[in-house]
């Protein structure tokens, strides 16, 4: 009797069927991307715990921290900058791509890598004006118009390392995409920094489903 072959399978490249049997260490990517992930879900869980403590207070005490919109406008800041390198690690970025399969491999490779490298130059362009603004708040001394008179230089330190972290994230991709052109190599270049299709985007869907079904089953 036929067996139905796994869906998953079949929208896997044949270079992932065969690194499917063995599982590899996480890659330095992988890590990073574990870090900037935790850290954005704790800034946000951990305003969920100030606005919960603040309306509980409000409702039942009728006392207010007063910090509660102040702290959910710097957790907005400061996460906003580390999903720029979330996203730009997960291929998450938007591109318009109606055209970009009917062009060669060589026409493609050369998108790609204008992409990624327009990308960097941005990220570098931004982290260059932020450090400016941080430059102006170390000279004015300012601080928040708020009740707490936070020093703006705190807030603002953390939002320009989520900045920079971006711009640097986005140069070393920008450099490993003009290595991989300039080397000839424009499967992997094109593999690595095209659009993400939906069929990528199904198998990742595929792949999340099997992830939580085995940890349900585990459960007891």
């Amino acid at each position: 009797m036929s067996t139905l072959a796994d869906p998953r399978e079949m929208l896997a490249t044949p270079a992932e069927r065969e690194g499917a049997a063995s599982v590899a260490a996480p890659s330095l990517k992988d890590r990073v991307e574990t870090v900037l992930a935790t850290v954005f879900g704790l800034i946000f869980i951990g305003l969920a715990v100030v606005v919960t403590v603040e309306t509980i207070s409000r409702k039942v005490f009728n006392v207010s921290l007063q910090g509660a919109d102040e702290l959910g406008g710097y957790a907005l800041a400061v996460g906003s900058t580390i999903a720029f390198s979330l996203a730009l690690m997960g291929r998450a970025h938007i591109r318009v791509d109606v055209f970009h399969e009917k062009f060669p491999p060589r026409v493609q490779a050369v998108m790609n890598w204008f992409s990624i490298v327009s990308l960097a130059v941005f990220g570098l362009f931004i982290a260059w004006v932020a450090f400016k603004v941080i430059g102006d708040t170390m000279q004015y001394r300012s601080t928040a118009q708020t009740p707490w008179a936070t020093p703006l230089i705190i807030p603002q330190s953390v939002w320009y390392a989520g900045l920079a972290i971006f711009a640097l994230v986005a140069l070393g991709y920008a450099l490993r995409a003009t290595v991989l052109l300039f080397g000839g190599r424009i499967e992997v270049l094109n593999r690595d920094f095209h659009p993400k299709s939906a069929k990528e985007e199904l198998k990742e869907e595929l792949d999340d489903l099997a992830v939580r079904q085995s940890v349900e089953g585990e459960q007891p």
